[in-house]
């Protein structure tokens, strides 16, 4: 299997790769300058000999006159170690040659010319420059030197290529390590969540500017998970804790009745006993099933017109006889037009209205009040709760006292759970009011629907 480069590893050989290319292109720039700068600085040399020597050969026309001013050419020559000159004729032959050994020059014009162990650089010119025939004066100047110095130079180029190329990877690995350090962290704390451990935090504060966001949103979904994983934990506390009593009633009263021979009636009374106990886990079961339903967004709701007064004087002669024996008023005031569904509407009204009735005291008033919105207020009279708890009554199982736990299946603790996922699936919010002694239940709807 083929090992990945890591992050870290490609920085530092981009880095390296990219130092590498710079040096290289600056040597060549330089060794090219240098070398340009060295034939400049030859071609004047060059021409300033060139003037010397036609003076001293003007008007030669044969090889014949050149015996006469030998002399005085080797004489200068003998002050110019690294120069040598060749005179040649007009037909190619070669009438003097300061120097045995000199390479085959080009016609005319400079030229850089090689030969075992020498280098030289040439410029061949006629001696009167009008006349074709006039004999060619070639300037042999030995660039040895500058030929090594150029050779010198490309080898440092090479090996500072080289050096900066190792010491930029060293450099750059070094350098990414530190700066991949936050994203390390990342990684142990990525690698450090359980179910045990959600409480981790990246310090964001240390973070650098381009990672400060990512933390921020890492941590973000560890909270989201923690609270997740908290609910959940309540919650399947909770359902035990639920379930445990009617099973525990279901297994005692069925045990009981088998201890000794029991009459029809006895049998089916105990039967009928049972049935209200598993009447009421199943309905908390359904009611658990709208609640997981909602929670992954299944619950689409119908879109019908409704008249939400309507509605509500329906479920207020519903609620009449209940309300007459705890002696507690009911009234509705205004009206309201929605677009949704009946029955879910139904549904989270009634227990807003079951809710207000268990904690209406005697001579008490529950008051639902519509708005164009529309808008939506459930309120009773009765005692205050804390404002700390208001938030947490539609939580599943809360209770504000959680000593109370009531023996029926409206009243295990889903009802406000289940009325909040109905108007939210419907686009609104739901909110719980406490003050002046009034507990109020507010519903709000988008005046898009």
């Amino acid at each position: 299997m083929i090992r990945r480069v890591s992050l870290g590893s490609r920085l530092a050989l981009l880095f390296a790769a990219c130092t590498a290319a710079v040096s290289l292109g600056a040597g060549l720039l330089f060794n090219r300058a240098s070398e340009q700068h060295f034939v400049e600085l030859d071609q004047q040399l060059l021409d300033s000999r060139l003037s010397l020597f036609r003076t001293q050969l003007a008007g030669l026309a044969a090889v014949t006159e050149l015996q006469a001013r030998l002399p005085a050419l080797r004489n200068e020559l003998s002050h110019q170690a690294d120069l040598a000159l060749r005179i040649s004729g007009s037909d190619g032959a070669t009438w003097f040659e300061s120097r045995s050994g000199l390479p085959p020059a080009p016609a005319a014009g400079l030229a850089t010319l090689h030969t075992p162990g020498t280098d030289y650089r040439s410029l061949a010119v006629r001696l009167a420059q009008d006349s074709p025939q006039s004999p060619q004066l070639t300037l042999y100047l030995d660039i040895t030197h500058h030929q090594h110095f150029l050779q010198g130079m490309q080898r440092l180029i090479w090996l500072t290529v080289g050096l900066s190329a190792l010491a930029t990877a060293l450099l750059g690995a070094w350098a990414v390590r530190s700066g991949l350090r936050p994203l390390r962290q990342m990684g142990q704390v990525a690698a450090s969540v359980s179910a045990r451990s959600l409480t981790t935090r990246l310090p964001v504060a240390q973070m650098p500017e381009e990672l400060a966001e990512l933390a921020t949103s890492m941590n973000a979904m560890l909270q989201r998970l923690d609270d997740a994983f908290q609910r959940l934990s309540a919650f399947s506390a909770d359902i035990a804790h639920e379930l445990r009593t009617p099973l525990s009633n279901l297994l005692t009263h069925t045990q009981v009745t088998l201890t000794r021979p029991r009459s029809l009636e006895e049998y089916r009374e105990a039967l009928h006993g049972n049935l209200e106990e598993l009447q009421w886990m199943a309905q908390m079961i359904n009611d658990m099933l709208f609640l997981a339903k909602a929670d992954h967004g299944l619950l689409v709701p119908g879109q019908a017109p409704l008249a939400l007064h309507e509605e509500v004087d329906a479920l207020l002669e519903y609620y009449a006889p209940l309300a007459e024996d705890s002696d507690v008023q009911m009234l509705r005031e205004g009206e309201a037009l929605l677009q949704g569904d009946r029955h879910m509407l139904r549904r989270a009204l009634s227990n807003l209205l079951d809710n207000a009735l268990r904690f209406t005291p005697a001579g008490g008033q529950i008051r639902v009040t519509l708005e164009a919105g529309p808008k939506i207020s459930v309120a009773n009279t009765g005692g205050s709760i804390e404002a700390a708890a208001l938030p947490r009554l539609f939580d599943r199982f809360y209770r504000v006292d959680p000593a109370r736990r009531e023996g029926s299946s409206e009243h295990a603790g889903l009802g406000l759970a289940i009325t909040r996922s109905i108007v939210q699936a419907h686009g609104g919010s739901i909110r719980a009011e406490c003050e002046g002694g009034w507990t109020r239940f507010v519903i709000g709807f988008s005046q898009d629907r």
